[in-house]
């Protein structure tokens, strides 16, 4: 029989980690020697002044402790916090993420943190992050995802009047935005220029692989290229309808496939992640991108230029989108910026004939 080990024969155990409290601002205001009203008016963004050597000895106590502020104190102290909320429909999308880093780029220089949430493009959900969201009492919610035509959802729009009553802005992407302030991309006229340009070129057959109809962005994408392009002397065939995701695009190009795409059609995808998926499905069915199927998209994302061949694309400022949505959210003056977008011609459109 095996004798049980004793005490000093049995491997020690790894100490468990206990968290201890965390330090308190009267913890700091006792290390550095200072009144807790100094030590508050240092690290919790009193615009009061404090002396330099003060301000020294509180932030070498505090870092010495490991505190932090608050920030739920400090919101129902201030009724705000250091936060700007920003709501989109999609993180993986990247037209997002280059919003992301624009409105990133500008709470870096106030000092303030951005927290994401993601709708996608539910209402029903956008009304419950933003409920959520007031409670935390951000700066400002800036709705960066496309609007439908429709009305916003009854209880959405009561939560964002909520929202500002408390005195939160909000900044919404499209020209009729929630709020007092709203960001537009002129989608329109840069499809337009798109339509136009192609025609040039010498394409007169399209296919459109859109969202769902309503949804503003890509409404007026489809409005202004169709526009452009008839105008010109082509055709848009047929309008395949999905949503914004690769996804979308593949199974639409799909569709379009199976019903028979003639050489030489230029295939109109309403944001380059859909023109992506869609020339996956074209490579898939064994066709060729640019001579024989010709693609081209919307944003100027940066994968665009290096899938082969690259994409012919209108290219929109993103980041600057988000950095001016940004300082919709904090300045007291604002006036929007232009937000100048230019056709970006690749390989993926060749002239035809060429």
């Amino acid at each position: 029989m095996t004798k049980p080990a004793t005490s000093a024969e049995r491997p020690a155990r790894s100490p468990r980690h206990v968290r201890g409290p965390a330090p308190t601002l009267h913890d700091v205001a006792r290390e550095a020697g200072v009144s807790l009203a100094t030590a508050s008016r240092v690290l919790n963004g009193s615009e009061r002044k404090v002396a330099e050597s003060f301000r020294e000895r509180v932030e070498s106590a505090a870092g010495k402790l490991g505190y932090t502020a608050n920030v739920s104190a400090q919101s129902i102290a201030k009724g705000t916090s250091p936060v700007i909320a920003l709501l989109v429909a999609d993180i993986a999308d990247p037209y997002f993420g280059q919003i992301a880093s624009g409105v990133a780029r500008g709470a870096d220089e106030e000092g303030l943190v951005v927290t994401i949430a993601i709708t996608e493009r539910d209402q029903a959900r956008e009304a419950r992050i933003v409920r959520a969201l007031r409670g935390q009492r951000p700066r400002g919610l800036i709705l960066a995802a496309s609007r439908t035509q429709e009305a916003t959802e009854a209880e959405t729009a009561h939560e964002l009047a909520e929202f500002v009553r408390q005195g939160g802005r909000v900044v919404a992407f499209g020209p009729d935005g929630e709020g007092e302030r709203h960001i537009e991309i002129d989608n329109r006229s840069g499809a337009e220029a798109l339509g136009r340009l192609m025609a040039e070129r010498g394409y007169r057959r399209a296919i459109v692989l859109g969202a769902a109809d309503g949804v503003r962005t890509s409404d007026d994408r489809l409005v202004g290229f169709r526009a452009s392009f008839e105008q010109a002397g082509g055709v848009v065939e047929s309008v395949h309808r999905g949503d914004f995701r690769r996804e979308s695009g593949a199974a639409g190009m799909r569709a379009a496939l199976d019903r028979g795409v003639e050489a030489g059609t230029l295939v109109f995808a309403i944001s380059d992640v859909v023109a992506l998926g869609a020339m996956s499905a074209i490579r898939d069915a064994g066709r060729e991108i640019g001579t024989d199927i010709a693609v081209c998209g919307f944003d100027d994302v940066p994968a665009s230029s290096d899938v082969s061949p690259a994409l012919t694309t209108v290219r929109v400022p993103l980041s600057d989108v988000g950095y001016q949505a940004f300082r919709a959210t904090v300045d007291v003056e604002w006036v929007q910026a232009p937000l100048p977008l230019e056709v970006i011609v690749r390989a993926s459109t060749p002239m035809v004939g060429s």
